[in-house]
């Protein structure tokens, strides 16, 4: 602010020079004091007077200036306090209504913060600020588009201004070229389509030619009589039968051979042409989402086929478990099937009797299904040794078969009156027979498993072997076949173990040699034909 000079109580806002102090209670100011001054229009005077009217008024101090701020403060970060301190201190109405339209004022403006910012924006501000201007104010978490961009943006970085590569303008044939060689057989054919369009320029001409004013160009009226004529001449000539020279020896065929070979790189089309074998290029090389260390090491155990050590050992104990499992499964079976048939009757109560167990099974032990390569980290619970996680299964063939949901099927099954279900088929001394073996044989497996497992990754750990989860899950998957069984195993043709030659006895008299066996013998070799000498060896050799 400028100072203020002895004598002057301020500066006039009009002329912006000081104005003297006076006893009138509407100093004048000084340029208009004067002789020259009075004798302008009042008009200025009046405008002067008005200044100095304000004059008048209080000027707010600095501590007035002060409490107006914390006031505005107050009411912007306070809340409902601030706005019950300012109520409460006594100011008046017009006070009140400034320092709240303020506050509005200054939240609409924080609000579309981004707004305001691309108003004001200048137009010689590049994209980049005006980007920033309009982003998103930071809320302390980054967005999922900013992520991605970031992760793109540092995986792709750009080139270096100097490396970049710099605008090639297309390649320009600048050579005069001549006119192209057109056989009779084209011109003949192209020249209905020309004289048409110089008939219809004709034509043209002559319809602006009429409609043109007096005194206008040789030009506007078309042609005359002697340029019609000529060009009737030019047309005789071209379309005259005949072909025009053309190369008839080797060396004219190589010049013109080499002049379209020249046209052609100059024109660029020999630019892109690949050159050498092909290049198989893996689309996973140049991935930003796969890091470069472990693309080359996968592309090294590939190329290598080497394979780690926890997968072998994971194949081992896959293939082991399944034996185990496809063993169980058979002696079970045929250890059912067994002892359902001793117990007598005919072929179709032995497969119902076996029906009832497979429903009694189905009720008291539910079927269900494995999910094979689960991984299940070892700090997941406290003790790792987890059996396989099983889920419900659906009877697909049951299913198609009565085209029912299998829920409607067991509610029917459940609904049916008189029948009642038996206990599961269980045999305890096949349990006891067996015990010694099971229990081997599932301490193998969690042996093979606890190796695995120290080798494996967190994530690719396996769940240890229990043998009564891998019991229930024998009787229930064995349960429905045991009447499949049943039949095939009545209606299988018995098979008579016999060794060829066994059962033969040594022939007691010459005679014997020539009588046929009840089942015929057939001999087979790779050397020559049987004939008579080796049908003579061989009768004298079993002598």
């Amino acid at each position: 602010m400028p100072l203020r000079l002895a004598g002057y109580s301020r500066l006039c806002r009009v002329c912006h020079k000081p104005v003297a102090r006076g006893r009138r209670r509407a100093p004048r100011c000084v340029a208009y004091s004067s002789s020259a001054a009075e004798k302008k229009s009042t008009q200025s005077e009046k405008v002067c007077n008005a200044v100095s009217d304000d004059s008048s008024r209080p000027v707010a101090g600095a501590m007035s200036r002060r409490l107006q701020e914390a006031t505005e403060e107050a009411l912007q970060t306070g809340g409902r306090a601030g706005r019950r301190a300012v109520e409460d201190a006594g100011f008046d109405d017009e006070l009140k209504q400034k320092l709240l339209d303020k506050v509005q004022d200054a939240n609409f403006r924080n609000d579309f913060a981004s707004a305001f910012a691309q108003a004001d924006m200048t137009p010689a501000a590049g994209e980049g600020t005006r980007s920033i201007a309009s982003a998103q104010a930071w809320t302390g978490e980054e967005t999922t588009h900013d992520a991605v961009l970031r992760m793109l943006s540092d995986a792709k970085k750009p080139l270096q201004p100097g490396l970049r590569a710099k605008f090639q303008p297309p390649p320009v044939d600048m050579r005069i070229r001549r006119e192209p060689v057109v056989s009779a057989p084209q011109r003949v054919a192209t020249a209905r389509e020309r004289a048409q369009h110089y008939a219809g320029a004709a034509a043209a001409a002559a319809a602006a030619t009429a409609t043109a004013p007096k005194g206008g160009s040789v030009k506007d009226k078309g042609l005359d009589a002697e340029e019609r004529e000529a060009l009737r001449s030019e047309f005789r000539e071209r379309f005259a039968p005949g072909a025009r020279a053309m190369p008839n020896s080797i060396t004219g065929l190589a010049a013109l051979a080499n002049e379209r070979i020249e046209d052609a790189i100059a024109r660029g089309q020999f630019k892109d042409i690949p050159r050498g074998r092909g290049i198989e290029r893996d689309t996973r090389a140049n991935n930003p989402f796969i890091d470069t260390t472990e693309y080359i090491m996968n592309k090294m155990i590939q190329r290598q086929e080497i394979v780690p050590p926890w997968i072998e050992k994971q194949q081992d104990l896959v293939r082991q478990a399944d034996i185990f499992r496809a063993r169980l499964r058979v002696e079970w079976k045929r250890h059912v099937a067994r002892t359902i048939a001793s117990k007598g009757g005919s072929l179709l109560e032995q497969m119902s009797r076996a029906e009832l167990y497979a429903r009694a099974e189905q009720v008291h032990n539910p079927r269900l299904r494995r999910v094979d390569q689960i991984a299940v980290a070892a700090s997941s619970t406290d003790d790792p040794v987890m059996v396989k996680i099983r889920q419900p299964v659906v009877d697909d063939a049951a299913a198609a078969a009565t085209g029912e949901p299998r829920q409607q099927q067991q509610q029917q099954q459940q609904d049916l009156p008189g029948e009642i279900l038996p206990a599961p088929f269980r045999d305890p001394e096949w349990e006891r027979t067996e015990a010694g073996y099971l229990q081997l044989s599932i301490e193998n497996l969690n042996k093979m498993t606890r190796e695995y497992n120290l080798m494996a990754p967190d994530l690719a750990k396996k769940p240890y072997f229990s043998l009564p989860r891998e019991m229930a899950s024998l009787y229930a998957d064995v349960a429905p076949e045991v009447a499949r069984e049943i039949q095939d195993r009545a209606t299988r043709p018995r098979q008579t173990i016999s060794v060829l030659g066994a059962a033969d006895k040594k022939a007691s008299s010459f005679l014997q040699h020539f009588k046929t066996n009840d089942r015929p013998r057939v001999l087979e070799s790779r050397e020559k034909a049987y004939g008579l000498r080796e049908w003579w060896r061989e009768l004298w050799g079993k002598a």
